[in-house]
């Protein structure tokens, strides 16, 4: 009898241990290893939007029924891919990226984020992937859309989007009617629209974006422009401090000719939503 049940608790052990070993192999670890999530707006066109469809290598987002696509999008695939990765787009506001990534929430933040000097003290960033000038989006025919030099925008009610430079440089227009800062591109554009403002400062993908979208939008470019330095005006991936990705990205984005980039944001502004 006591052999028996010695034999018996020695089964009984077994499957136990068997039972965990299992457990860890199909838990949460194997799963999330096996993705790279990524945050963005999906509102920023052409280097992000939402759609409702996966056309044009559209990626699904996170937890809802719809798609995320344009320029950023095609390079968190190229970087998924590199790092051997399924790529998870998770849609979050502009002022949650930061603290979406350094919670842990997102692997990494591709989302027309320039590196900073402040945004450095918090996470860590990738090589540049994409440069671009600061322009100002108007209404077509209106007093600006001639203008040649930030200082034509004198008296003009002026926005841009909350927590970003581009809201700081509007303070180097002498007498400009300076608004409140805004949400978003899409918030920006019906006020626009609306007459609430005479213009916004954007980049120029995003600025090209607008007025082939919308026909009453123009897009001024300056002979004497913003002052701005390298870091602004440059795009990179947001990483947490210490990323052991941060060698490997950079080296997938060296990969990433600048013809190519070019060709990727060309298809992106043409292939955005007309609603955008």
């Amino acid at each position: 009898m006591k052999k028996a049940s010695l034999l018996f608790m020695l089964f009984i052990s077994a499957m136990i241990l068997l039972a965990g070993c299992g457990g860890s192999e199909t838990g949460s670890g194997s799963a999330e290893k096996d993705t790279f999530k990524v945050g963005l707006e999906a509102g920023y066109a052409p280097f992000n939007w939402t759609q409702k469809d996966d056309s044009n290598g559209a990626v699904k987002i996170q937890g809802t029924k719809e798609y995320a696509g344009g320029y950023d999008v095609e390079i968190a695939k190229k970087v998924a891919e590199g790092l051997g990765k399924e790529l998870v787009i998770v849609k979050t506001e502009w002022d949650g990226l930061v603290p979406a990534l350094t919670s842990g929430k997102i692997d990494a933040i591709i989302a027309g984020m320039s590196p900073t000097a402040d945004r450095k003290k918090t996470i860590d960033f990738s090589d540049n992937y994409y440069q671009s000038n600061l322009v100002m989006v108007v209404k077509k025919g209106s007093n600006y859309e001639g203008a040649k030099s930030i200082q034509d925008f004198k008296g003009a009610k002026v926005t841009a989007q909350l927590n970003t430079f581009h809201y700081t440089v509007i303070d180097q227009i002498k007498g400009v009617a300076k608004q409140p800062a805004m949400d978003n591109f899409p918030a920006m554009r019906v006020a626009l629209e609306s007459g609430v403002i005479d213009a916004y400062v954007s980049e120029r993908p995003e600025a090209v974006s607008a007025s082939a979208a919308n026909e009453n939008f123009a897009m001024v470019e300056f002979t004497e422009g913003f002052k701005t330095s390298p870091e602004d005006t440059t795009t990179a991936v947001g990483l947490e401090k210490g990323s052991k990705h941060r060698e490997k990205i950079n080296e997938i984005l060296a990969g990433i000719s600048e013809e190519e980039r070019t060709s990727i944001m060309d298809n992106a502004i043409k292939n955005q939503p007309a609603a955008e």
